[in-house]
């Protein structure tokens, strides 16, 4: 509905300096992301920036620090996405292993408490009587939940990555790098990376600056104690998973906390539940990337939230058994068939909704989409869906228990249109339109009552004429150009896979060249494999398009944007490509800027 996407090929600045070792293709993929060194291309933890300079930090620690001298029960409250569950699966191990003997962790229900530290959710925690409160991942825009806690006569920690809104909650101590006046350098961290900066602070705060102290005698629980200093490290498996699960920029501090937590796994160091989620995926621990984690761990952990209760998924985490993570694994696994079930029968009836749209005229500019029937744990990804069909901002609503008039909605955006900010310029307009909202640039969740839907589709719609660009409704596709005949193989297709982590930020290598099809098959009911050969180098290529099984055959010459990657099934130096873009090109050569996708 949008057209095919331009096909763009990144810029390729010149200079750098590299290890003799590393592959020209490899220096000019990173190069083309702004990276132009080995330091730059691939961060470690000596390079992550002080825990010292997020505010609010100090705060922080002295209740966490009181909290565990004094033996308080520490109720760590979580989320129920993937970054909330990694977040305190990483405070409740944490804290453990800081001295901490009283720590629970604690989730909302997303159909019983909505998002957040509601009010109703302090209801049920006060059964478990805490003296000190941890949001992870959330927290920020919690304001009644928190006043009624501290009502209450609890303490409350935050720690948050979410944009605040033009009031702070009254927390006794927020960590947010995303505050007015934080000079922390990478506003980029998720919800488990603000987590594990807390608790990197801590440990300073507990056993000082030196890691090579061994045991030593450190006050805990209001008497000295004998504890080594403990390796907070062993917890970056939980931290790769939240963050490339969240979408946050993998900027240069985020890529060193993924990139060693990626080390564990492969390493086979994960915690239990992490190992048991690889298994019940079918993938390989040896090899394991960023996008496996975002394709396959991910989506089973979130779909506990989405369907069920997160609770199972920190559950899942925190298991230190491998027996009883394998089962909890499995069930996820069985949620998360049940989940792709559902979301596809809303992405269906989604995709009927838009054509209905269309018929009268053209795209609106922005889009609301709503069903009565619909789940709303499963609007998030739909939204995403019809974003990437359409590109344009989508908010896909659900009611949020079945018959209510209360709807709860997920949006999700494009490039230059910040949706986090486009709901705040319809709050302001029109007060009281909505329950409440938050989120960041390109995803966001928000609440209202279905009578309010059509004002609000309205005001919508109008913020997105007066603040969309026309240029911004045209996708783009950014390729890193074409190979070269000799990178087609095994060497390269390793090095590009090992050379990340890839995500958002830091984008997966793709390039893009014309190949003629030498033959092709349908493999199940969507998906396309092809055999292919570029007039510049004479051994045949095998190729698969997922979901890309077309009414009609494949051309005899295509224009294609793809991955390369080892062929792990056919073993050996088998190589594939993964194919991202197909289009009929023209016969130009082997040239693809001239293609029809230009």
């Amino acid at each position: 509905m949008s057209g095919s996407p331009r096909i763009t090929r990144r810029a390729v600045p010149e200079g750098g300096v590299w290890p003799a070792s590393m592959p020209p293709l490899l220096q000019r993929v990173y190069a083309a992301r702004g990276a132009l060194d080995q330091a730059q291309a691939r961060p470690r933890l000596a390079q992550l920036h002080p825990p010292q300079l997020l505010s609010g930090m100090d705060a922080a620690v002295a209740l966490l620090a009181e909290a565990i001298a004094n033996d308080r029960h520490i109720v760590v409250v979580g989320d129920f996405d993937c970054d909330g569950a990694t977040a305190c699966a990483v405070a409740v191990r944490g804290l453990v292993m800081l001295g901490a003997r009283h720590v629970s962790p604690a989730v909302p229900n997303r159909v019983t408490h909505g998002y957040g530290l509601s009010p109703s959710l302090v209801s049920e925690l006060a059964e478990l009587k805490p003296d000190l409160l941890v949001t992870v991942d959330h927290g920020i825009a919690c304001h009644a939940g928190i006043a009624q806690a501290r009502a209450l006569g609890w303490q409350v920690l935050v720690t948050d990555h979410h944009l605040p809104g033009p009031t702070l909650p009254p927390a006794h101590a927020i960590v947010n790098p995303n505050l007015a006046g934080d000079v922390f350098p990478s506003k980029s961290l998720a919800g488990v990376g603000v987590m594990f900066y807390v608790l990197l602070a801590l440990r300073r705060h507990v056993f000082g600056d030196h890691p090579d102290r061994g045991e030593q005698t450190v006050a805990i629980e209001g008497r000295a104690s004998q504890q080594k200093r403990p390796d907070l490290n062993s917890l970056l498996d939980l931290v790769a998973v939240g963050t490339v699960a969240d979408l946050v920029p993998l900027d240069a501090n985020n890529r060193a906390l993924v990139a060693a937590g990626l080390r564990r796994l492969r390493a086979g160091q994960g915690c239990a539940g992490l190992r048991a989620l690889i298994e019940v995926c079918g993938r390989r621990a040896q090899t394991l990337s960023a996008a496996d984690i975002g394709f396959a761990i991910a989506p089973r952990l979130n779909a506990a939230g989405r369907l069920e209760d997160m609770a199972l998924g920190i559950a899942c985490l925190l298991c230190d058994e491998d027996g009883p993570a394998r089962e909890m694994a499995g069930i996820l696994h069985a949620i998360n068939t049940e989940r792709r079930g559902v979301q596809q029968q809303m992405t269906d009836e989604a995709e009927l909704a838009l054509s209905r749209v269309t018929l009268g005229g053209e795209m609106p500019l922005a889009l609301c989409l709503f069903d009565r029937e619909w789940h709303p744990g499963v609007v998030g990804l739909v939204a995403s869906k019809m974003k990437d069909r359409v590109h344009r901002p989508v908010i896909a609503f659900a009611p949020a228990e079945p018959g209510s008039s209360a709807l709860r909605g997920s949006a999700r955006s494009i490039p230059g249109f910040h949706i986090r900010d486009a709901l705040a310029a319809v709050d302001a307009r029109h007060p009281g339109l909505l329950q409440k909202f938050g989120g960041h640039a390109m995803a966001a969740g928000l609440s209202l009552d279905l009578a309010h839907l059509p004002a609000f589709e309205a005001a919508f719609a109008a913020h997105a004429a007066a603040a969309l660009d026309a240029t911004l409704l045209q996708a783009e596709l950014p390729s890193d150009g074409e190979l070269l005949p000799h990178e087609f193989d095994r060497a390269h297709a390793e090095a590009l896979r090992d050379g990340g982590p890839w995500g958002q930020g830091f984008a997966e290598p793709l390039f893009d060249g014309v190949f003629e099809v030498i033959d092709w098959r349908a493999v199940g009911e969507r998906h396309l494999k092809l055999v292919l050969r570029c007039p510049q180098r004479a051994a045949p290529l095998n190729a698969i398009h997922f979901n890309g099984l077309g009414a009609e055959p494949p051309p005899a010459q295509v224009h294609l944007v793809y991955r390369l990657v080892p062929d792990d099934y056919r073993g050996g130096e088998a190589i594939q490509l993964i194919i991202e873009h197909c289009v009929p090109a023209l016969p130009s050569g082997c040239d693809g800027r001239r293609s029809a996708a230009a």
